[in-house]
């Protein structure tokens, strides 16, 4: 059966980047659910689930957003937002993985969904955060670091690399995850 891997994130700012990320997962037989949580621009794409969904779900106005005038309450209702989503999601089965790229706003956002998953769902946060002390957003949570090397805006030969690897790394997590009901240890060869 397909595994299915969230991809949370900003599709007005990131959009391109993300729809490369979820072509590849295509490649790689992974199902994708895309969720915005951008609020200035329109998206890239067309998302699997709006930003006015999320932005809903985190009792925000996105049309109050749409201008970057109240930038911290924006981020609070799309953090609270996508943390409501993004466990609706796993709670009726849809979410195998999850996967987000940014800066340290998007970061913060994304973190704050991820952290509501239970330990030994793969988590991947691509991140220019993501070479220093991710503590504050990985919390008590099994969030998986990628510094993102480069500013996760655009393509060059590196943001190529780490965008791709970064496909590849949530992929074959969702692929090796256990289910709960699993809890016969491997046997050790002697």
């Amino acid at each position: 059966m397909a595994k299915t891997v969230v991809i949370v994130g900003a599709l007005d700012t990131k959009g391109e980047e993300f729809a490369y990320v979820k072509a590849l997962l295509k490649k790689k037989r992974v199902k994708t659910i895309v969720v915005d949580f951008g609020v200035l621009g329109e998206p890239a794409f067309e998302p699997d689930i709006s930003r006015g969904t999320v932005a809903a779900a985190g009792g925000g106005d996105l049309e109050r957003f749409r201008f970057g005038e109240h930038k911290d309450e924006a981020m609070k209702a799309m953090a609270t937002g996508l943390a409501v989503i993004v466990r609706q999601l796993y709670d009726a089965g849809k979410l195998d993985g999850i996967l987000s790229m940014g800066g340290s706003g998007g970061t913060s956002i994304a973190t704050n969904a991820m952290r509501t998953l239970p330990v030994g769902v793969p988590k991947l946060m691509v991140s220019t955060v993501g070479g220093g002390d991710v503590s504050a957003y990985a919390g008590t949570k099994d969030i998986t670091f990628m510094p993102s090397i480069v500013d996760v805006a655009g393509f060059n030969r590196i943001s190529r690399t780490i965008y791709t690897n970064a496909a590849g790394a949530i992929a074959g997590m969702v692929s090796m995850a256990v289910p709960e009901e699993v809890t016969d240890k491997p046997s050790v060869a002697a």
